[in-house]
């Protein structure tokens, strides 16, 4: 009887997840609302229906982060945004594809796409391991563009505060080299190639949450850095308020798993 019904369970759990991946993946934008509300509902009551299968779940989900339909796309988002506490550290296999349809809306014109993304970004700091996040966003950052650079930046600041302090030698690897890419392409009105705005904010919030993690060793490390490099990062770091500190609201859990 055991087996049995141990068969009947394994039929209806893939069941389920047939339908939900039909769903998601229907012609119909209905549809593929109703199966981002069913996922959703599916990580509130049976979470572990989707843990164990995420990969095949999220394969079907993450594309409609980026939906052609506005409205899926925003409520993909929104709902994401919701999941993320549920699902935690259990979301790492598909940490990397997610950040990369996530931070695509940052550019988004439509406001509520944008909101969205962004609730996203601080649920992930909220609630995932931000070692592993650290590593993400410090990889993500090079194939950004315009407004999407300054939000990931401004959370890259928060993540050095947080992850500096339990794994130095993680934000000496990842986040340096990424100043140094903005510092040697900043130009006088400190506007880099591609980026519609301003970065001069978000660089020297960057400059400054490595310099007071780091002290003397942020130059130390910039000494291999050509001259403009340097020179920029003094500058940024003289002009910095002495009252500026992130305001960082994030978890301090350990990484179980690295991100290479």
């Amino acid at each position: 009887v055991g087996l049995r019904s141990s068969v009947r369970g394994g039929l209806e759990v893939a069941e389920q997840l047939r339908d939900l991946t039909r769903l998601l993946e229907a012609k119909e934008y209905q549809s593929r609302m109703e199966g981002v509300g069913r996922l959703l509902e599916h990580c509130k009551a049976k979470p572990e229906l989707i843990t164990t299968n995420l990969v095949q779940v999220f394969d079907a989900f993450t594309p409609r982060l980026q939906d052609s339909n506005k409205k899926v796309n925003q409520w993909a988002l929104e709902s994401l945004a919701k999941m993320i506490p549920l699902l935690k550290e259990s979301l790492h296999p598909m940490l990397l594809s997610i950040i990369v349809a996530v931070a695509d809306n940052l550019n988004s014109k439509n406001p509520g796409i944008y909101a969205a993304a962004v609730t996203v970004l601080d649920a992930m700091i909220e609630n995932l391991d931000n070692l592993c996040l650290l590593q993400a966003f410090a990889g993500r950052v090079r194939f950004l563009s315009g407004r999407a650079v300054l939000d990931v930046v401004e959370r890259l600041s928060v993540l050095v505060a947080s992850v500096y302090p339990q794994k130095p030698q993680a934000v000496e690897r990842h986040v340096p080299p990424v100043l140094w890419g903005f510092l040697s392409s900043m130009t006088g009105n400190s506007v880099l190639p591609g980026l519609s705005g301003n970065v001069r904010t978000v660089v020297r919030q960057l400059s400054r949450s490595l310099q007071e993690q780091m002290g003397s060793r942020l130059q130390d490390l910039a000494a291999g850095q050509p001259q403009q490099v340097l020179r920029t990062l003094q500058e940024l770091l003289d002009a910095a308020s002495p009252g500026m500190a992130s305001d960082s609201k994030t978890t301090g859990s350990s990484c179980p798993f690295q991100l290479g």
